[in-house]
């Protein structure tokens, strides 16, 4: 296993979120954002629920995996390096209804995102209880790059002018953000992570990609990503396609465009607490599994226990919630 040096350790935990991509059954790299602790022994730490347990399976079946530190939003940090993280995860099956075991990273969440202590309140129970019940992920680490910070620019909305491109898909929801993450694939078929700034093209995006992340032509795909500095009105989406090399450099070639937790409208959060709950159900039904009691006390134990004024105040709970699934 590679140790993470040092150097990085202080950049890489201030980070609050990473870009975590595994590898989908067609072998279409697939990157969200999601919450990471170190460990002590080097590992990372992160974990997924029951209703997004997409990621699970994909590692049960390839181990391969890739994380991308790169967003600094609410780290505190000026000119913050990226930090990309190429190893191997495993994923138990063990459902986790409470925070034995990741102690320490449900304990930064709550500091970190204040607004999730609200879930642990009654009334949010009944609704919220899926949240909770986690399968953990652990990455032994074999690669460790750090990358300059990506320069800063204006969104692709204010330099595009209104053309064709305009019905690409993910269109509205790449030029929404100044960047994007590219996740694809090397000669080997490990996936690798790179933040770059999609330009849109009548036949698709041209992206630049740096010489330490050897792409080769093959599925990938873009993602993007937002959240404040409390770790509240979150959203991103995922625009899945085909990389090809072109005269005029990479291009992505779209497809599909996954928005898991909506458009950030009120009508989603509905439509996303229904989805979660069958999804919870359905997991636990394919395996034979009662639905484990979360642990509310182990949680809370964990949790502030004087919230600072306005801490839990999400309009859509469900909807702004977790950077992690």
């Amino acid at each position: 296993m590679t140790v993470i040096d040092s150097a990085p350790h202080e950049v890489l935990d201030a980070y609050r979120t990473c870009e975590f991509v595994t590898l989908a059954k067609d072998g279409t790299p697939l990157a969200w954002p999601t919450a990471v602790a170190r460990r002590d022994d080097g590992t990372l730490l992160l974990t997924t629920s029951l209703a997004f347990a997409q990621k699970a399976l994909n590692i049960r079946r390839d181990g391969r995996v890739g994380l991308l530190f790169s967003d600094p939003t609410g780290s505190g940090l000026d000119h913050a390096p990226q930090i990309f993280v190429g190893g191997r995860a495993q994923c138990p099956d063990r459902v986790m209804a409470g925070p034995r075991g990741a102690e320490e990273y449900w304990r930064r969440l709550f500091e970190r995102q204040p607004h999730s202590r609200a879930y642990l309140l009654r009334p949010m129970r009944p609704v919220m209880s899926w949240y909770y019940l986690r399968l953990l992920i652990t990455v032994e680490p074999e690669l460790v790059l750090v990358r300059p910070p990506l320069a800063e620019l204006p969104p692709l909305g204010v330099l595009a002018p209104a053309t064709r491109t305009a019905a690409l898909p993910g269109a509205a929801q790449l030029a929404s953000l100044p960047t994007a993450v590219l996740a694809g694939r090397d000669a080997s078929g490990a996936p690798v992570l790179t933040r770059t700034r999609p330009r849109p093209t009548p036949a698709g995006y041209l992206v630049d990609v740096p010489v330490d992340c050897p792409v080769e032509r093959g599925p990938a795909s873009l993602l993007v990503h937002r959240h404040d500095e409390r770790l509240d009105h979150m959203y991103n989406a995922l625009v899945r396609g085909d990389l090809r090399r072109t005269d005029a450099g990479w291009l992505m070639v779209p497809s599909t465009v996954i928005e898991p937790m909506g458009s950030g409208r009120a009508a989603d959060a509905l439509r996303v607490l229904r989805r979660t709950k069958r999804s919870t159900d359905r997991y636990l039904e394919r395996r034979g599994l009662r639905r484990p009691k979360v642990q509310w006390d182990q949680f809370r134990a964990l949790a502030d226990p004087a919230p600072r004024a306005g801490a839990g105040r999400s309009r859509h709970p469900a909807v702004t919630g977790s950077p992690h699934h």
